[in-house]
């Protein structure tokens, strides 16, 4: 099965819905995929729910779907870089499911390995567990999460070969792996694409049975979220 496509809109080609669930992986702005997120505005899909480590900022990323106001609902665990998306929110216009950071992570890693559920004490006696089940193990209390899985994942990966298998550079490698493993259809943008074999295996971390479709970014933007220079002397 021939996974390389073209560009980003043949790669999503009749996978795209009004009211799915996505994942779109990356740290900030570290390991976003640009690209497809940039696709999936010009489809002008909307009432979408985004599962991602956090919402973008204005103009970048996940930005670029709110900006538009294709998104419903997001599931993040941080999203104090964006103006409109706090503009949204306070107007009612988007809904927000917060999550501690390492719940979210598992919430994902969980649904890739087909566990429905888990039990963790991060945020008993909080808001976070208000109307989730609770239960005891061994003297201490628990929340019950449910494990997540996607529509569609949308992941970039800093290397990968023909047949999906990526490999992921340092912050990248958050979120963006676990995202892979718990979609319907992962698709995967990839900066430095090779032949079958030119992976060392031990370097996989993404095999490609998880990936169903993948595009060429030779080119991809590295944004900087903040932006931090050392005073001169």
């Amino acid at each position: 099965m021939k996974k390389v496509y073209p560009d980003a809109k043949t790669a999503l080609a009749g996978l795209l819905k009004d009211g799915m669930l996505i994942m779109a992986g990356g740290f900030g702005l570290c390991g976003i995929p640009e690209t497809l997120i940039l696709a999936i505005r010009d489809s002008g899909v909307k009432n979408l729910t985004v599962v991602s480590n956090n919402a973008g900022v204005d103009g970048i990323g996940l930005g670029l779907l709110l900006d538009t106001k294709q998104v419903k609902k997001m599931i993040s665990s941080y999203v104090g870089e964006n103006k409109t998306f706090a503009t949204q929110f306070l107007a009612g216009e988007l809904e927000i499911e917060f999550n501690p950071q390492g719940t979210l992570a598992e919430r994902i890693r969980a649904g890739g390995a087909g566990i429905p559920a888990f039990y963790t004490r991060t945020g008993v006696g909080t808001t976070i567990a208000e109307g989730k089940e609770e239960r005891e193990f061994d003297g201490q209390r628990y929340v019950m999460e449910r494990g997540i899985v996607a529509d569609l994942a949308v992941v970039h990966a800093w290397k990968g070969d023909t047949e999906g298998n990526l490999v992921y550079r340092k912050t990248a490698r958050n979120f963006n792996p676990m995202m892979a493993t718990a979609a319907k259809i992962t698709v995967a943008e990839v900066e430095n694409l090779v032949e079958p074999g030119q992976i060392e295996p031990d370097h996989i971390v993404t095999p490609g049975v998880y990936v169903q479709r993948i595009i060429h970014v030779p080119n991809a933007v590295k944004h900087i979220e903040q932006r931090t220079v050392r005073k001169r002397a």
